[in-house]
């Protein structure tokens, strides 16, 4: 995926080797540009390839809510399910997953961006995931609710204490999203399962100190 002229995402040999991040196009060159990574401000050389690009409408969903933004992929790359990718949307650059892919007989799983009508996303820089809190004494009728508002990568260990503001807590049980992959089983229970807060569709807490807290 593609970001304006000025902004793209490519690897950073600095900071993010494997991975791309968004970097500042410094200077324009034939088939190189001069480039600076965000992230840690690392300044490099990168090739990049013409390649025919085509608009597809991009549908985020986000916090229970959705807007629509624009992106503009090669038109011969092939976008699947699962796959994130930066978006540049009027208020910022926002990591997004895929959640479905509209063509023209209605949702695959698969395609090449020049068949896509509609991506459908969401959001997963910053997240918000649903809790239920147990109290230390263990009684039900205490049991409350709460959404925790963290980075997507935050990680929730079951069996481990945390914290977030005021909040402490251990996780006791993780539920996982339909799209989260990587994963053996759709409900982690066992000491030391994990999974990133992106993936998570609903946690079991026990709380371990006061019910005042901030998420952030």
């Amino acid at each position: 995926m593609s970001t304006p002229q000025d902004r793209i995402a490519v690897e950073c040999p600095s900071c993010s080797p494997a991975e791309p991040t968004v970097h500042e196009v410094l200077k324009e060159g034939s088939g190189h540009h001069t480039v600076r990574c965000t992230e840690c401000g690392h300044v490099h050389k990168v090739r990049i390839e013409t390649e025919t690009e085509i608009e597809r409408d991009v549908v985020v969903s986000q916090d229970g809510e959705s807007f629509t933004a624009t992106t503009e992929p090669p038109a011969d790359e092939t976008l699947a399910v699962g796959e994130e990718f930066l978006l540049e949307t009027d208020e910022a650059i926002m990591t997004v997953r895929i959640t479905s892919l509209e063509v023209t007989d209605g949702r695959v799983e698969e395609a090449t961006a020049e068949d896509v009508e509609t991506i459908w996303s969401r959001a997963v820089g910053n997240v918000s995931v649903n809790a239920t809190v147990h109290p230390k004494s263990g009684a039900h009728d205490e049991t409350r609710g709460e959404t925790l508002h963290v980075p997507g990568d935050y990680e929730f260990v079951v069996g481990s204490s945390d914290d977030l503001g005021d909040f402490e807590f251990t996780v006791e049980g993780i539920h996982l999203r339909d799209d989260a992959v990587g994963y053996d089983h759709e409900k982690l229970d066992h000491d030391r399962d994990s999974a990133v807060a992106k993936d998570v569709n609903r946690l079991y807490l026990r709380d371990e100190g006061s019910d005042a807290w901030s998420a952030w």
